[in-house]
């Protein structure tokens, strides 16, 4: 028979050990929020699952149990297979422990497949991440990265980040790059899904003695930073990377891809067009139409982007600052350890 555990139990041993999760629920409920990590072995997807929500309103909870079992026996020995072929110590869960998560587990027991079953699922786990988001303290250092648009401050991270440093990606974590162009190429994530990653790196860095991030706006694509993480980015130490204009359009573009996301580039542009000189937007839309996607970043750039940027250095005190003048990203990152050191003596290697 399989094993319960709740949430307390389930994060415990997540620090002790390797184990698999593997979210039940239908494709669409994944999507919506998971657990961070967790694979998808719906039992049910979401036309199935719609037809038996369908039978348990229109006629009786009997009646939809009847239809489950129907659906499951008919896919049981693929269902079966997938979970065979995951090794490690496997939990399963649904939306609130019930149901799907107990069918599942019952099923595997009896092909002698052993899973413990998370009490509450995926409801326990938000409860969870809401009351730590409440409380959760960031005792390291922030050190916030300014810049223009495109100076790399993201690629700058990464790099700091392979080099052990510790970081953390807000953009990553919302999977948006912060802009009105910012979810191109991308499907930012929602709320849950932020907030589920952010608490989850906070806690893996909860033991460093400063924390590297970027300077973002309150609110990233689908998502908005509780309030602490506003707080701790006003109080940081800012380094300012002051990059060539030239090098910085080379990064937009090699991010964004505009030649393959032509008519996501117009929309995202049209939407901020009326905001620019009419002479100079024209001449931004001219190019982008026509794929002369240099000229009308760097325009963007010269006459939407860095205007708006430019005040934001006069707003922290000069002990509290720095400014950079790499040349590209590797000048940047070597800077930055070079500024680490100088403030962490004993904890920059």
């Amino acid at each position: 028979m399989f094993q319960d555990m709740n949430i307390d139990e389930l994060l415990a041993l997540r620090e002790k050990k390797d184990i698999v999760l593997i979210d039940v629920r239908s494709p669409s409920e994944f999507r919506e929020a998971t657990i961070p990590g967790s694979y998808n072995i719906p039992l049910f997807d979401d036309a199935e699952r719609a037809e038996v929500g369908t039978i348990y309103k229109q006629i009786s909870n009997q009646a939809a149990k009847k239809r489950g079992l129907e659906i499951v026996s008919a896919k049981l020995p693929n269902f079966i297979e997938e979970f065979q072929g995951i090794e490690g110590q496997k939990v399963v869960f649904c939306w609130r422990g019930g149901m799907r998560s107990k069918t599942t587990a019952t099923l595997l027991s009896l092909m002698d497949v052993h899973v413990c079953r998370l009490q509450g699922g995926v409801r326990a786990y938000r409860k969870w991440i809401v009351d730590q988001l409440e409380k959760i303290e960031v005792k390291a250092e922030p050190i916030v990265l300014n810049g223009f648009t495109g100076s790399g401050k993201t690629v700058i991270l990464h790099k700091l980040e392979e080099m052990g440093h510790p970081v953390l990606d807000l953009e990553g974590i919302a999977n948006h790059r912060g802009s009105i162009f910012g979810q191109i190429g991308l499907e930012p994530n929602n709320q849950k899904s932020f907030d589920a990653l952010l608490v989850e790196k906070l806690i893996e860095l909860q033991n460093a003695p400063y924390i590297l991030f970027e300077a973002e706006s309150k609110r990233i694509g689908k998502a908005t930073m509780p309030q602490f993480l506003v707080d701790k980015k006003e109080q940081g130490f800012q380094v300012f990377v002051d990059m060539p204009v030239d090098e910085r359009v080379r990064h937009i573009i090699e991010d964004y891809q505009p030649e393959n996301h032509h008519a996501e580039c117009l929309e995202a542009f049209r939407k901020i067009k009326n905001r620019i000189h009419t002479p100079i937007a024209a001449q931004i839309d001219a190019d982008l139409s026509s794929g002369n996607y240099a000229s009308g970043v760097r325009l963007l750039l010269e006459h939407y982007y860095d205007p708006r940027y430019k005040h934001t250095a006069e707003q922290f005190a000069q002990n509290r600052r720095i400014t950079i003048q790499p040349k590209n990203a590797d000048q940047a990152v070597e800077q930055i350890i070079t500024i680490l050191r100088t403030k962490f003596k004993t904890a920059v290697s």
